[in-house]
């Protein structure tokens, strides 16, 4: 079948490379892609919120199956779009419609709903842009640390964890005063804190049936040992060491089955990816948030330790004909190392020639922020490589990325060299 795959990042790419090693995959497009996702599919130069360019070209290449990477085409209601367009209904689209993406769309929405259905979470509560002194109040009655949340759309930037008083103080002047996350943070909720160490949890569901991915923990902050400014991601790794049988079943019993009950029982269709952001409090699994897509980079790691056919679960997703499916994972490990430009998560400089790219590397290198200049690769984003080791044991995977990373070179990369030693130790000490 021909398939669309929006978006052009570093898990499209990783997306990109699993879809095509599908048999029921005849050719692929993405749209607008990178210098990676090029060597396996046909780029095309439309941005994904350019829907009417889009279902165009899915009416002139008979595309059959649409894949939505991104979060932001998502909420905008891609979905809604092409279900309005009589030529593009008959097309099958793994992604939501702008009421399921609200999930990922509104922190104060998906906050409201698991609290209405009995989902654990952290207690929270939301001020608007006109309650800034009320916030301000509100907060000399928390307990530190104060997790502040941007309620719209901020790139994985806009949650604030202020460790005083004064600190809080400051960061909701500045997100719902001054607008520091623009118009995501004309609301900010005010959340509890939760002590315990995260992980990501996937599914794709057809809104009645569920398939669950291999879980993955990433890692946000741009320093070693979690320091620093997060980011949108600067590694993941898979699977998670304390997530067995036993706490999986609590997640699976207590938090997924009950949100896709929930989506059913207030009447929002939802087929695609639920990516679930889980804290483990003493062995306790509680939802940090919501997102209606993959993650990024953790689809890197997660894409290669799929054994089963992808294409033939999205297919199930977006037809409604999950309930037979399983798909397998491979038992080995995987280890995501994202490289970034200079001065990421800051400002930072375009355009850098990419060294390495050509080597045969002990691990998959997925482009993130790339695009091709002639006949050189370049950087083009702050996140620009992800390289995804494999190995028998979490040390071995380790061992694959960075290997694979340290070949790598252009002006100014960075990369954190910890990625994955937490969970060596927790394995270690276990």
């Amino acid at each position: 079948m021909n398939i669309l795959l929006i978006g052009g990042g570093g898990r499209e790419h990783a997306l990109a490379w699993k879809i095509t090693q599908s048999p029921l995959c005849t050719r692929l497009w993405v749209a607008p892609g990178n210098a990676g996702t090029s060597q396996l599919a046909t780029n095309v130069a439309i941005g994904p919120l350019e829907f009417e360019k889009l279902g165009q070209l899915c009416i002139d290449h008979a595309i059959e199956l649409v894949v939505v990477g991104p979060e932001v085409p998502l909420v905008k209601g891609i979905r809604d779009y092409f279900e309005s367009v009589p030529a593009l209904r008959s097309v099958l689209m793994v992604g939501p419609g702008a009421a399921g993406a609200r999930l990922e769309g509104s922190k104060d929405f998906s906050k409201q709903f698991m609290l209405r259905h009995g989902i654990p979470t952290a207690a929270a509560r939301t001020f608007q842009d006109h309650q800034l002194a009320e916030a301000l109040s509100y907060l000399e009655t928390c307990r530190l640390p104060i997790v502040l949340k941007a309620d719209g759309l901020a790139a994985g930037k806009g949650v604030l964890i202020c460790s005083t008083i004064e600190e809080a103080r400051s960061g909701m002047t500045s997100m719902l005063g001054d607008k520091l996350f623009g118009d995501a943070s004309a609301r900010v909720l005010v959340e509890e804190f939760l002590s315990g160490i995260e992980l990501s949890v996937f599914v794709l569901t057809d809104g009645s049936d569920y398939v669950l991915l291999p879980e993955a923990k990433d890692y946000k902050r741009i320093g070693e040992g979690d320091t620093g400014l997060n980011t949108g991601g600067m590694g993941a790794v898979s699977p998670v060491v304390f997530a067995d049988e036993t706490f999986m079943t609590k997640i699976r019993t207590r938090i997924i089955r009950p949100t896709i009950e929930a989506l059913s029982k207030e009447g929002i269709p939802y087929k695609g990816f639920i990516f679930f952001g889980l804290i483990n409090v003493d062995g306790e699994p509680y939802v940090i948030e919501y997102n209606a897509r993959m993650g990024d980079p953790e689809t890197e790691a997660v894409m290669t330790r799929i054994k089963g056919d992808l294409v033939e679960a999205l297919v199930a997703t977006a037809g409604g004909n999950l309930g037979k499916l399983k798909l397998d994972f491979y038992s080995h490990h995987a280890v995501t190392v994202m490289m970034v430009a200079g001065g990421y998560p800051g400002d930072y400089a375009k355009g850098y020639p990419i060294n390495g790219l050509g080597q045969d590397h002990p691990a998959v290198v997925f482009h993130a922020g790339t695009r091709q200049k002639g006949t050189e690769v370049v950087t083009d984003g702050g996140r620009v490589i992800a390289v995804t080791g494999n190995g028998a044991s979490l040390e071995q995977a380790r061992q694959a990325a960075f290997q694979a990373a340290s070949a790598i070179e252009w002006d100014g990369v960075y990369f954190r060299k910890d990625i994955g030693l937490d969970l060596q130790k927790l394995s270690t000490n276990s």
